[in-house]
């Protein structure tokens, strides 16, 4: 009977995780990027450079976090990290999906098992997986990139909530040695699981019913582990982002922020429509506004509600408070985000909800009566469910689709258009960014980035003058937003304001030493100022930083070549094409170099390749032609010549005339022979 009752287990959970695989599966190929997947991924230097040493960065890099702007969670990076190293890059993200499928798949398994220890029945604690892994705001973590985090964080935090009942049932250090070790490495992914404790307190409470005073003193190390990580959290994300303490958000907005999630998250969570990941903050943010006052009244009456439901039970209050205190950090009584609430914050804390769904599931099945009208309603609810979520997955599968499903729901969020925006950009649909970067500063005129990212823009267009205006604006705003400095450093480069540019690289790298862009602009600076000394040391640094960062790798190649150390010219640009096998500036260049070097065959090769690369490109063009002539390959050298001259810009004269003559001269020496 044991055997069956194993086995019986097993299968009804295999059963339920190839159904959250297979309602999840469309994630696997989302294409989104959204908000600050630029920081966890497509500008992470140290995820992008996977080993020891970006291990030991993100692990030891406590209170001040080199590359993500906000709190300690190394574990969350490191995974992520593991992804890229496995093919994952912005341009691939199946990777990182198919590990958050695996985690949240995980999760479900846990929840399952958390459940079933603590009500015995397999039945009820499945159905309550069920439908906690097929739910549409579990969706959320896994195409976003930088939600790793998220999952994480639950799965260790169930396996310590697991562990913990295990301890409360049966005793010994081993037991609680674990729940102690998953409640550090969850606190190390995310630290919103800080309320892990307080969950097990609740517990004890019911289902538990061992609450006693030991029941806190056991759990003192944690809850100091805990008082030390929200330490670390606050101190990280106020030196690095934002934190507003609690003095400075207000007691009145406290209260009704409290008040609006209370009703919103569980408004949410039984109504799974109109899902965003950017829930704004209603304006104005005050009583009467309807949603919040909607929220202070549905709390007012909730709460009496529930404390009344003790007479007969402790499922509901109990529940309900294991909801809260574990969404508490969350809730924004500490200000870190620049959304209301959010469909991730409700990841693990749903299980206290859910913890409440399986009682009263097997209170229900106690009664043959209602136990088919039971099931009947899960299995409808679960296939609603499903479809919902694999409806909102649809938004996903691009950032321009996700931000646009945004914006009808928060039309009046800066934010969004921003992030809108720049997907535009990269799509280089610059009149449509501009157009969205245009409405971001109208709702919100103190937004620096978007200046910056207009700047940007007008950069590329070539109108450096309207550029460089932006970039000032933004500096008004923000003297120390780092990035600034580095693009207008760049347009002085570019005007050969060789002073102006170091001086706003000198300050891009003060206010962020470890800004690898920066290191190499000014190394180009110092190269085209013949202080090639200055210029090596910059691109070393920017290699030491970022080893894949092909441009620096090129740009000491360009600074070898120029001091006539060929050998250690060629051994670079070789890197750099290795890095980038379309890198047609590091063919032309170490071609080139084989020129000067009086080595023909691979210069031809080479140029023939950086035009394979870029079939327009002049330089290469001209620079084949004279390897050509030193070939003796005269009829491939007056070809060349012509294609310079059809591909070259109109204002390199000297140098077209001089092809002109080079091709009169190889055609009277060619029809000479």
């Amino acid at each position: 009977m044991a055997k069956y009752i194993k086995a019986q287990t097993v299968i009804i959970i295999a059963a339920v995780c190839g159904i959250v695989v297979i309602v999840h599966w469309p994630a696997l190929s989302a294409k989104a990027l959204s908000f600050d997947d630029q920081q966890y991924l497509i500008k992470n230097v140290l995820v992008q450079n996977p080993g020891w040493a970006s291990g030991k960065r993100f692990l030891t890099e406590v209170l001040e976090p080199s590359t993500v702007a906000g709190y300690y969670q190394p574990l969350a990076m490191i995974s992520l990290m593991l992804d890229y190293a496995a093919g994952g890059n912005d341009k691939n993200l199946r990777p990182f999906h198919i590990t958050s499928l695996a985690l949240h798949t995980a999760n479900t398994v846990l929840v399952i098992i958390l459940l079933y220890m603590l009500f015995g029945n397999i039945w009820a604690a499945a159905a309550a997986g069920l439908l906690f892994g097929v739910h549409p705001m579990t969706v959320e973590p896994i195409p976003w990139v930088g939600e790793r985090k998220t999952l994480l964080a639950a799965f260790f935090s169930l396996w310590s909530l697991i562990l913990y009942v295990r301890y409360s049932r049966s005793g010994g250090w081993k037991a609680y040695a674990g729940c102690f070790a998953m409640y550090l490495l969850a606190l190390m992914s995310k630290p919103t699981s800080v309320a892990v404790p307080l969950v097990m307190l609740l517990m004890d409470y019911w289902p538990l019913k061992r609450l006693r005073i030991k029941s806190f003193f056991e759990k003192l190390p944690l809850f100091i582990l805990g008082v030390i990580f929200a330490g670390i959290t606050y101190v990280s994300q106020q030196r690095t982002c934002v934190a507003v303490s609690p003095t400075k958000v207000g007691p009145v907005n406290i209260f009704l922020l409290l008040c609006h999630n209370i009703i919103f998250y569980l408004y949410k969570i039984t109504v799974p429509i109109n899902l965003s990941s950017h829930y704004a903050f209603p304006k104005p943010f005050g009583i009467t506004q309807p949603m919040v006052l909607a929220g202070v009244v549905g709390t007012c009456v909730l709460i009496p509600v529930l404390i009344f439901s003790l007479r007969w039970t402790r499922a509901a209050f109990t529940g309900w408070l294991i909801f809260f205190a574990a969404i508490f950090p969350a809730m924004g009584v500490v200000g870190f985000t620049n959304v209301m609430a959010s469909d991730k914050f409700a990841y693990l804390p749903s299980i206290g909800l859910l913890m409440l769904v399986t009682s009263l599931l097997i209170w229900l099945g106690s009664n043959s009566g209602t136990r088919k009208a039971a099931v009947a309603f899960i299995l409808i609810l679960a296939a609603a469910e499903a479809i919902a979520t694999q409806r909102y997955i649809v938004y996903w599968q691009d950032s321009i689709t996700l931000a646009n499903h945004m914006i009808a729901l928060a039309p009046d969020s800066a934010p969004l258009y921003c992030d809108r925006g720049v997907a535009y950009v990269k799509r280089g649909e610059y009149e449509l960014a501009l157009a969205d970067f245009n409405k971001a500063i109208e709702i919100n005129p103190k937004y620096y980035e978007v200046y910056h990212n207009r700047g940007i823009i007008y950069n590329t267009k070539g109108e450096d003058d309207l550029a460089l205006g932006e970039f000032d604006k933004a500096l008004r705003i923000n003297p120390k937003y780092a990035p600034v400095y580095d693009n207008r450093g760049r347009i002085y480069d570019s005007r050969g304001q060789f002073d102006k540019a170091i001086a706003d690289y000198n300050t891009a790298i003060s206010l962020k030493p470890e800004f690898v862009d920066v290191y190499n602009g000014r190394g180009n600076v110092y190269e085209k100022q013949g202080n090639f000394d200055h210029a090596l040391a910059d691109f070393n640094k920017a290699i030491a930083i970022n080893p894949k960062y092909h441009d620096a790798w090129y740009n000491r190649g360009n600074t070898y070549k120029n001091k006539g150390e060929y050998a250690k010219a060629i051994a670079d640009y070789d890197k750099a094409i290795a890095l980038n096998p379309e890198f047609a500036d590091a063919y032309n260049n170490r071609g080139n170099v084989y020129r000067r070097q009086g080595r023909y065959a691979p210069a031809i090769s080479d140029f023939d390749k950086a035009l394979e690369a870029n079939p327009k490109y002049a330089d290469a063009y001209f620079n084949k032609a004279g390897a050509c002539e030193g070939a003796g390959q005269k009829k491939e050298a007056v070809a060349a010549y012509k294609a310079f001259i059809q591909y070259a810009s109109i204002n390199r004269t000297a140098q077209i005339e001089l092809a002109k003559q080079k091709i009169k001269e190889l055609e009277q020496k060619t029809s000479g022979l």
